[in-house]
């Protein structure tokens, strides 16, 4: 999980769950995604809200807002799954945290009849928090702190959202990890520049005419004096005369 990004396709991801601990029988009840591609985000998203079947612990409500009642009508988790999978396949998932989300992802496989396996059949994986606890050892690297460091707006995120937090991740991932890149992804840019510095530029036919301004004889003969100058102080003078 602390490996380098290399895919050129990035999904930034996020869960809410009903509680803390999959293995207490808690259930995912939001996903969020957001695709990167050659480090910039695409406007191409996948959230869905998931009825887990079970009642939220009363802590996770005041974290994330999500009611039992709100998800009474919304799909299960094996509604969503085809939709899910089709949307991270083959892509590297960027998470914060990776390990919970990871968890609860396994544990929505596991319970399904199908043999689904597990998420790394289909994407890998990279850990922001354990990326920027390697980068700023010693500090506080929650996604709040991380906003404050890098001065990212999160003034509009009053409770946890799996969308809104994939979608301010994915701005803490672009300058943690080297800044967003240009219009054109790097290669593509620095290959550009190189093309456009051996191309010779033609100048124009109608261009004015260079102005040529000679030296007077009183500027010559200061001149002259200088050297002469540099070269008595020095004992030799490499400037043209």
């Amino acid at each position: 999980m602390l490996s380098p990004v290399v895919s050129n396709r990035l999904v930034v991801l996020d869960t809410e769950t009903t509680g803390l601990n999959h293995q207490e029988g808690h259930r995912i009840i939001e996903i969020g995604c957001v695709e990167l591609i050659n480090r910039r985000i695409t406007g191409n998203r996948f959230h869905v809200y998931i009825n887990p079947d079970r009642a939220i612990d009363q802590g996770a409500i005041e974290v994330h807002g999500i009611t039992n009642q709100f998800l009474e009508d919304k799909p299960r988790f094996a509604d969503i799954l085809d939709d899910f999978i089709g949307f991270i396949k083959g892509a590297e998932l960027v998470i914060h945290n990776a390990p919970f989300d990871v968890g609860f992802i396994n544990h929505e496989f596991s319970r399904l009849t199908d043999k689904v396996g597990s998420l790394d059949n289909y994407s890998t994986v990279f850990d922001t928090l354990a990326f920027a606890r390697k980068k700023h050892p010693g500090q506080r690297n929650s996604l709040d702190a991380l906003c404050k460091r890098y001065s990212i707006d999160n003034s509009h995120r009053e409770l946890h959202g799996a969308l809104l937090d994939a979608e301010i991740l994915a701005d803490v991932f672009l300058l943690m990890t080297g800044g967003q890149s240009s219009l054109l992804d790097e290669g593509e840019a620095a290959e550009q520049e190189s093309r456009n510095a051996q191309q010779p530029r033609q100048l124009a036919n109608n261009r004015p005419v260079l102005t040529v301004v000679y030296c007077s004889e009183q500027e010559l003969v200061e001149h002259q004096h200088r050297l002469d100058a540099i070269k008595k102080t020095s004992g030799s003078c490499v400037w043209a005369q």
